[in-house]
């Protein structure tokens, strides 16, 4: 079973299946998964919002779910886990203004420690200067943000994931199985013990 502790920082009007698919999944492979959000303590819930893709400009936004927090965000340290997941939404929007989480953020790149954000996430990459000279996807109306941030912004499939070192990044939901299953990949190599050459 997969030994990983990963942390995921999300917060109201967070999209709803980047936030709880995410969280199902990779508890069904066997990860520990807290999921926290500033502000609120374990068992108070997010407010979600799911996003949808109708032949509008932009996408359409409807109330979700409330998603259930397992974790309090005062209470745990970015140092405890061994990776990041940045749903998208609208949470990351107001989440960037957050000392704490961009504080957090950092730490997952400066120890090199597998990332994984969908669609608005990146607006909280962004703000956290971690994507200078990265590739990222994003939502396509997040791509300035990317290159303003000094990333380079992937125009993928919507249903396609890059990954550019401990980061993987995705468009949308959509992306779901190439984005979950490129981030196992950097999950399940940051797990395996080193082996010294004899």
């Amino acid at each position: 079973m997969p030994a990983s502790k990963i942390l995921m920082i999300t917060g109201d009007f967070t999209e709803g299946y980047e936030t709880m698919v995410p969280f199902q999944t990779l508890l069904a492979c066997g990860y520990t998964v807290d999921a926290v959000c500033p502000g609120k303590k374990a068992g108070e819930s997010v407010a979600t919002a799911i996003h949808d893709f109708e032949g509008d400009q932009t996408y359409s936004e409807k109330r979700g779910h409330n998603f259930a927090l397992n974790a309090t965000f005062d209470s745990v340290r970015a140092e405890d886990y061994d990776a990041l997941v940045i749903p998208g939404g609208r949470a990351p929007e107001y989440l960037r203004l957050n000392a704490d989480v961009i504080k957090s953020v950092r730490h997952f790149f400066d120890a090199g420690k597998p990332v994984a954000a969908i669609c608005h996430g990146a607006q909280l990459l962004a703000a956290a200067g971690v994507l200078k000279g990265r590739t990222c996807s994003a939502y396509p109306a997040c791509r300035p943000e990317v290159e303003l941030a000094g990333g380079v912004y992937a125009d993928i499939a919507i249903t396609d994931a890059v990954s550019d070192g401990n980061l993987v990044t995705a468009p949308a939901w959509p992306a779901h199985p190439s984005w979950l299953r490129q981030f196992m990949v950097l999950l399940d190599a940051a797990s395996m013990p080193e082996t010294n050459a004899a």
